[in-house]
């Protein structure tokens, strides 16, 4: 496209669209030299983040659960899933909240995925509801957390 091609388009101009290439590639640059433990801070960052903007009743459920979580199982990594906090063991989520806002539910739920070894017979549980977290409920949490990662 020439210059007089691009003074007429309502769009952005050639020097707009080259900085846009450049930023672009910035990025690119920096997730690349950014390192594990980078990328893991922000990780949790961002979940951190997901739960502070959570309604008071989510919230304060979600907030003892990572901190259960996180102090059951440190080598888990928190991290984003489809929107909601998670914690992964080697790149595989193990387990994840949901709050109730999520999908207008009456209750959060903790859930756990394949790589959880709670395996009990033929069946067994892999979401629980949740409406608060009382001391039963954090032992009950810590305990299942505790199992999913042998």
């Amino acid at each position: 496209m020439s210059e007089s091609e691009d003074s007429r388009s309502p769009g952005f101009s050639a020097e707009e669209r080259a900085a846009m290439r450049e930023h672009a590639q910035e990025l690119k640059k920096a997730a690349r030299r950014a390192s594990k433990a980078e990328k893991a801070a922000q990780a949790e960052r961002d979940v951190l983040e997901k739960i502070a903007g959570m309604q008071p009743s989510d919230r304060a459920i979600a907030e003892r659960v990572h901190a259960v979580i996180t102090r059951t199982a440190p080598d888990l990594a928190p991290r984003l899933w489809y929107g909601m906090p998670a914690y992964a063991l080697n790149g595989k989520v193990l387990c994840f909240f949901q709050s109730a806002g999520k999908f207008k539910t009456r209750y959060a739920t903790l859930g756990f995925n394949d790589p959880a070894k709670l395996d009990e017979g033929a069946m067994w549980p892999t979401h629980f509801a949740l409406t608060e977290v009382t001391p039963e409920v954090e032992a009950r949490i810590t305990d299942l957390v505790a199992r999913a990662v042998r």
